[in-house]
């Protein structure tokens, strides 16, 4: 009886323990974060276009958090500066994202702010990226045999349209743009200012004497 309650008190200092460094204590240091000022809350089309960017399991492939230089290529590849806490401030849930089975896509907004691209991307990713694995996402759009008035039109490449018809861009669609044109965090951070106190000389004891100068 005797090792089991060792075995369970030490079960549980080992939880607590595991629990304030990976929990509390990182807790500790993000709560009180503010957002940069280049940061923006999300509108309203872009926090929909999120919920689409969820719903069909964007963050599996794609992450949103580029890589300090010491750790990886990320800002020759053009995907900005390393990512701070703040830059997610609005961002409930996060979506970081552990794979990159696809570019990062912290600052897709500012590396490719065209509309009409990432439409015609989504209906057919390898008309603009050859060999892209991406998949399509054909049930955003649909296609019509003339549009409507207030349709919005998907420009494809040549060659890429639906024949006799056009393929107009749904509400879903056009929200989940909103959201990608809105990642943009080109704006400057700062990392925070170490505040070292300053060194207080202790007095002396005695009154020094200066030094006669050398004869």
């Amino acid at each position: 009886m005797e090792n089991e309650v060792k075995l369970a008190a030490g079960a549980i200092v080992a939880l607590a323990v595991a629990t304030a460094a990976l929990v509390v204590m990182p807790y500790m240091q993000v709560r009180d974060i503010k957002p940069p000022e280049g940061l923006k809350p999300y509108t309203s089309a872009e926090l929909r276009g999120r919920q689409v960017y969820i719903a069909n399991g964007c963050l599996y492939c794609h992450s949103q958090q580029p890589r300090d230089r010491n750790f990886g290529p990320d800002a020759e590849r053009g995907w900005g500066r390393a990512s701070v806490p703040g830059d997610y401030y609005y961002d409930k849930p996060h979506l970081l994202g552990s794979m990159r089975t696809g570019p990062d896509l912290f600052n897709i907004g500012a590396r490719q702010s065209s509309k009409d691209w990432h439409l015609g991307h989504l209906y057919q990713p390898r008309a603009y990226v050859p060999g892209s694995i991406m998949p399509s996402y054909p049930y955003l759009f649909e296609t019509k045999a003339t549009a409507e008035p207030g349709d919005e039109v998907v420009k494809l490449p040549p060659g890429q349209e639906p024949a006799g018809q056009v393929v107009v861009a749904r509400p879903e669609a056009l929200d989940l743009v909103k959201y990608l044109q809105g990642l943009n965090h080109t704006y400057p951070v700062l990392p925070p200012a170490v505040q070292v106190a300053p060194a207080t000389a202790a007095p002396s004891a005695t009154p020094t004497t200066a030094a006669a100068p050398a004869s």
